[in-house]
């Protein structure tokens, strides 16, 4: 399939995030586009103001016109999100379009192209993006498919040139979701963590771990796996294809994070490997999870030539990914950090890091869970990283794709919480909360909407200051 020779795409589920960086891609390259969602977002908005149609009423009538004149030359895109009684999905694939997951048109885009994948359950969107940032530094002419929006860039797309002489290089998120990474063709692998998580899609950990495997057995013979420590473990080495291996981690590691020195302005490290060594590098985006990231970027960087210097400007001049360890809001008294942290390991992660840089300080994190299956498949993990934090306030659960599971909810993990003041609040008793309480260092953590709150607790410590 020549996608530029397409006369249109209709993306259904447009505003998501890895959606809408193919969406801006088909756009840029004179393809029109159109799409439906659920509901208005900041991201629709600005795909709107992009040039794109999207509509959020699933209905044929809102189809536009001239997408439905003709099934040839037009592609449906769509995302596993769209349930399955969506009526406009149905509506196309009877008509006879041509339709394809997101997945499926990544591989197609990347297929021929130099690539570098990014998977694993856990920081794929911060180690892609550190990645591209430093290839984009180092000169090197690049595209980029990401799981979140860079804060260097304001887009969860980067473009190469293409005037350039240089055959571009493209970065890929590769989703372990729906068994999306296994449409790519990588030369480069990158795997930062392999712990169990959509079970309702693989039914067991194990399944999961298959999966990894399968993607890692379709990086080009001649190319590079680059895989956390604790992942090639749980994976197995003797499972893996005979390719050149590299892992990373803090010890016991080809790859490894020395002499590391936590602070409220980032972390410094020293990058250890038997090539080479760089000595005091300094991460400005917290977080002992993000020196790991931030050791497979310079890892893939190196394997491109970038000189150690470059390295080390593209690392200082890294600002990270929206709701990734972000720093919102602080102040001599108060601190706000959004993450999109969603799963147990990553809360632990969180708040470890977080812990690390206030030692002193009461921490009070907001959780929203995500995903009545996840929430039931991982309570007893939940509640005990979350026990972390000083206090722990609930949301309700974020359902997204899925209905409701009898005796799921919030309140099913405040037994297991150790943190000395434990609640379940409503999205709209939470800022009230907030301004009662005792509040020093404040984290908003979750996938689901917890994200429209930002803004209002922005807005009051802003005031309160």
């Amino acid at each position: 399939m020549n996608l530029k020779n397409l006369h249109s795409v209709y993306f259904l589920g447009i505003g998501g995030i890895g959606m809408s960086a193919i969406a801006r891609w088909f756009h840029h390259i004179g393809v029109r586009v159109y799409g439906y969602d659920k509901t208005p977002s900041s991201l629709t908005q600005t795909l709107t103001q992009e040039g794109m149609a999207i509509t959020y009423v699933d209905s044929i009538s809102t189809i536009p016109e001239e997408f439905l004149e003709s099934n040839q030359d037009r592609l449906v895109v769509w995302t596993p999100a769209i349930p399955k009684d969506c009526v406009q999905k149905n509506h196309l694939l009877k008509k006879g379009y041509i339709l394809k997951k997101r997945s499926e048109v990544l591989g197609i885009i990347t297929e021929g192209m130099y690539t570098v994948a990014v998977a694993g359950t856990h920081g794929k969107t911060t180690t892609s993006s550190m990645v591209a940032h430093l290839l984009k530094h180092g000169g090197k002419n690049i595209a980029a498919f990401l799981g979140g929006l860079t804060q260097n860039y304001q887009s969860n797309l980067i473009l190469h040139d293409e005037g350039s002489q240089e055959l571009p290089i493209v970065v890929v998120e590769a989703d372990e979701f729906d068994r999306s990474f296994l449409t790519l063709h990588p030369n480069i692998s990158i795997v930062t963590s392999a712990d169990p998580d959509h079970l309702d899609i693989y039914g067991d950990g194990e399944h999961l771990m298959e999966g990894f495997r399968s993607f890692i057995q379709l990086t080009d013979a001649k190319g590079q796996l680059i895989i956390q420590g604790k992942a090639l473990q749980k994976l197995g080495i003797s499972q893996l294809p005979a390719i050149k291996t590299t892992s990373y981690g803090f010890e016991n590691n080809a790859i490894r994070a020395e002499n590391i020195q936590p602070g409220i302005l980032g972390f410094r490290f020293d990058y250890v490997s038997d090539a080479s060594k760089i000595h005091s590098l300094l991460l400005p985006i917290p977080g002992f999870h993000n020196i790991e990231n931030a050791l497979a970027a310079i890892t893939v960087a190196l394997s491109f030539g970038i000189s150690a210097e470059s390295i080390r400007e593209g690392l200082l001049s890294y600002k990270g990914v929206k709701r990734r360890f972000e720093l919102v809001y602080s102040d001599e008294h108060k601190t706000f950090i959004d993450d999109y942290a969603h799963h147990p390991e990553e809360i632990h992660a969180l708040l470890t890091s977080v812990r690390a840089i206030y030692p002193d300080k009461k921490i009070t994190a907001v959780f929203q869970p995500h995903l009545y299956t996840r929430t039931r498949d991982f309570a007893q993990g939940f509640s005990e990283s979350l026990s972390l934090a000083d206090e722990v306030v609930l949301l309700d659960i974020y359902p997204a794709r899925e209905l409701p599971i009898p005796g799921v909810n919030a309140e099913m993990l405040l037994p297991d919480i150790k943190s000395e003041k434990k609640s379940v609040l409503s999205k709209e008793d939470l800022l009230p909360h907030l301004k009662a309480s005792s509040t020093e260092i404040l984290l908003t953590i979750g996938a689901g909407d917890i994200d429209r709150l930002v803004l209002p607790i922005a807005k009051w410590l802003e005031n309160e200051r």
